[in-house]
C-alpha cells in the first residue's frame, strides 16, 4: 500500500462513518449540559477521538496477532455497545423525567467515568475497522487511526455545537431527548451488527 489520494480519501471516509455514532452522543451530551465551556467540549472530543483512534489499532493488532480470538469476539460488541448505551441513556431518560430544580446543575453534568464509557460504547465497533486496514504496515494502520480521530474530534466538536444551541432552548426536556438518542444509538449499533 502507498500513501496516495485513495488512502487518505478512504481514511477520511471511514472517520466520517465512525464518527457519526460520537457525533449523536455529543449531541446528546450537549443537550443535557448546553452551559458547556470549550475547554469541556474539547475533552468530550478529545475522548472520543482517543477511543476512535485506539480502537481500529487494537483491532489491526488483533488480526496480526490473536485473529482466532478476535473473531470470536466480534459477535459481542454490538451487545456491548447496546448494554452501555441502554444504560447511559435510561440514567439520562429517567433524570429528565423524574425533572429537577435548576439547582441540580451537578447531577446534570457528565462525569469523567461516564465520557470513558460512552467513549468506548460509540467506538468499540471500529474494532472491525482492523480488517478494513489489515493490508497497511504498523505506520501506515496509525496514520489510517490518526486521520480517524481528527475527523472524529471535528464532527464531535460540531455535534457539541449543535447540542449546545438546542439545549439551551428546550431547558429540561433536553435531558430526555438525549437519553432518548443514546437508547436509539444503542439498538442501533445492535441492529446493524446483528443483521448487517
Amino acid at each position: 500500500m502507498t500513501y496516495n489520494f485513495v488512502f487518505f480519501f478512504n481514511s477520511i471516509l471511514l472517520g466520517i462513518g465512525l464518527a457519526m455514532d460520537a457525533f449523536s452522543v455529543s449531541i446528546a451530551n450537549a443537550l443535557n449540559e448546553p452551559e458547556m465551556k470549550k475547554k469541556r467540549m474539547c475533552l468530550i472530543a478529545g475522548v472520543y477521538a482517543f477511543f476512535q483512534y485506539a480502537m481500529p489499532v487494537i483491532g489491526w493488532i488483533c488480526v496480526h496477532t490473536i485473529v482466532v480470538y478476535f473473531k470470536k469476539f466480534e459477535s459481542f460488541i454490538p451487545w456491548i455497545a447496546l448494554i452501555l448505551l441502554l444504560y447511559i441513556g435510561g440514567k439520562m431518560l429517567i433524570e429528565g423525567i423524574k425533572g429537577g430544580d435548576d439547582d441540580a446543575e451537578e447531577v446534570k453534568k457528565l462525569g469523567f467515568g461516564t465520557l470513558i464509557v460512552q467513549g468506548i460504547a460509540t467506538s468499540i465497533d471500529a474494532l472491525s475497522v482492523g480488517f478494513t486496514i489489515s493490508d497497511y504496515g504498523p505506520l501506515m494502520a496509525n496514520i489510517a487511526a490518526v486521520i480517524i480521530a481528527v475527523v472524529t474530534f471535528g464532527i464531535c466538536m460540531g455535534g457539541l455545537l449543535i447540542g449546545k444551541k438546542v439545549g439551551n432552548k428546550l431547558n429540561n426536556k433536553a435531558s430526555i431527548l438525549g437519553g432518548i438518542i443514546l437508547i436509539g444509538i444503542g439498538i442501533e449499533i445492535f441492529v446493524k451488527g446483528l443483521f448487517f
